[in-house]
């Protein structure tokens, strides 16, 4: 049985040491190791507490909370080659961020994508820099290794049973030559695994619930919700105070010492847009005074294009769904000659088809699915205003598939994902094919994939770390060029890994916590 903490009301004070802006994965971490360092915070949360709510502690119940109250309810704008849809981007708005309505999977990628930030000018990022800050955040149930991190504040276990959809997907990996592995976190990641999650005892174990919940008692720390920040204060080259909403009504909070801004990576580059920060020619072309010029707020857009879904036919009744409803991932090289896996899917319970699929194809019956996605994508999209007004509207635009080697990859993944789901091994739940119906012609492939293109809520890269012209934040998470003002969100990544981004956010929250004590 779990127990719920209390989210105390305080009176807001004039200033704090430090405001933190947004309670997602990297504003989590930040706020409990700078309240466990006597620090005073201010914790501004867009959302409410949502402690104790049934349908965010519920694993199997994350697919609904999209669009839902706890979803900020954006959208990636139309692009060709997504056959002009609208995909959304579930983001979400409660303490603890989108860690409150993901799927929990907890996943670093490779080595090789941490060293590939330090290469891309992010000095000191390295995954021999960025290891010890996830082995901190974990509380792994098989306890500490040289890779693995314990008594953690996010509680992170396997499913504890397999469910027969996410045992297929490893004997179809196993069945087309893939390694089976025991960690996906562990010395490699290339071949199937059972999934890591933030879960424990059934339960969701987010970053509030981890990092959060046990310090909202504490006297250095106040946390206001339903609180949307408006905008950055500058004086005098330096971020000395938020605006934001406290029962409606606007007031100015002042930060003694810093501001962190870890409202994610659509908006962080919003909250800095309207308060003057970004690209002149965009802050003019929306009426926006000039506070401090940065042309990168807003580039350089990323996330990891997924298909949604092939869908089978079940040899029998797969019964309720079991944890997220997925249990299980294989990552995998699309073509033997890459250096690291590139390709990634993952089981799911039932139909996962996109809405164009299920008016194409009969989704009658008992079905399971298999998402597929590319995770080294090479497209690249913008975040700009449309309105320079807190609450307007945004084009986010990421690109899926522009890159002709982003579309290649995916065609030769959809037909290992058909094999692996046709294997034999799996001949005693699989019945058939139904989205698509039959092996598919590469044109008729192709069509499939522009229909099916969905997200994997992975949004990341528009304030990037860096040191050229283009860069936001330098290798220690400040503003380039303005005192005051760090980022700790998935913003600043400049290249996206090929993982789930919750764990690096969290890791990004960590690192920025030490730098603001200046213990890194």
């Amino acid at each position: 049985m779990i127990a719920f903490p209390i989210l105390p009301r305080r009176p807001l004070e004039r200033g704090y040491d430090v405001i933190v802006v947004g309670s997602g994965s990297g504003g989590a971490a930040v706020t409990r190791r700078l309240v466990d360092a006597g620090v005073e915070v201010l914790l501004i949360e867009a959302g409410p507490a949502g402690i104790g709510v049934p349908e965010l502690e519920d694993p199997a119940q994350w697919v609904p909370l999209m669009r839902s109250r706890w979803d900020w309810g954006y959208d990636y704008a139309a692009a060709p080659h997504v056959d002009g849809r609208v995909i959304g981007i579930p983001r979400g708005k409660v303490l603890g961020g989108s860690t409150a309505i993901n799927a929990m999977m907890w996943y670093r990628g490779h080595p090789m994508d941490y060293d590939a930030w330090a290469d891309a000018g992010a000095v000191g990022w390295r995954f021999a820099d960025c290891l010890p800050y996830f082995r901190r955040c974990e509380d792994w149930e098989d306890g500490e290794t040289d890779l693995r991190g314990e008594g953690g504040p996010l509680r992170i276990e396997r499913a504890t049973e397999i469910h027969p959809v996410a045992q297929a997907l490893i004997d179809g990996a196993e069945a087309i030559r893939l390694p089976v592995i025991d960690d996906p976190n562990g010395p490699g990641n290339e071949g199937a695994t059972r999934s890591n999650f933030n879960m424990s005892g059934g339960k969701r174990w987010s970053s509030a619930r981890g990092y959060l919940w046990p310090v909202l008692d504490r006297p250095n720390l106040t946390v206001v919700t339903e609180s949307l920040a408006l905008s950055l204060v500058v004086e005098n080259g330096r971020c000395a105070a938020v605006r934001h909403l406290v029962d409606g009504q606007p007031v100015e909070t002042r930060a003694r010492e810093r501001v962190v801004l870890a409202a994610g990576a659509i908006d962080t580059p919003r909250l800095l847009m309207l308060s003057g920060i970004g690209d002149p020619a965009e802050l003019t072309r929306l009426g926006l005074p000039v506070v401090h010029a940065l042309h990168g707020v807003g580039r350089n857009l990323q996330d990891h294009p997924l298909a949604q879904a092939c869908v089978f036919r079940s040899r029998q009744p797969l019964g309720p769904v079991t944890g997220n409803g997925g249990g299980s991932m294989v990552n995998w090289k699309s073509s033997p000659d890459l250096i690291q896996a590139d390709v990634h899917a993952f089981p799911v319970q039932g139909n996962s088809a996109e809405l164009p699929l299920r008016a194409r194809y009969d989704l009658s019956g008992d079905l399971f699915s298999f998402g597929f996605g590319l995770m080294r994508s090479k497209s690249v999209g913008h975040l700009r205003l449309l309105e320079g007004r807190p609450g307007g509207a945004l084009d986010i635009q990421p690109n899926f598939l522009a890159e002709p080697e982003d579309r290649e990859a995916m065609l030769l993944a959809f037909e290992q994902v058909m094999e692996m789901a046709a294997a034999p091994a799996n001949a005693h739940l699989f019945d058939g094919f139904a989205a698509p119906d039959r092996r598919l012609s590469r044109a008729e492939a192709e069509v499939f994939l522009r229909e099916a293109c969905s997200t994997f809520f992975h949004t990341c890269g528009t304030c990037r770390m860096g040191a050229d012209d283009l860069a936001v934040v330098d290798s220690r998470l400040a503003l380039r060029g303005l005192d005051g003002l760090i980022v700790a969100d998935a913003s600043v990544i400049p290249i996206i890994p090929t993982c789930n981004t919750h764990a690096p956010t969290t890791m990004i929250g960590e690192r920025a916590a030490d730098f603001l004590l200046g213990m890194a």
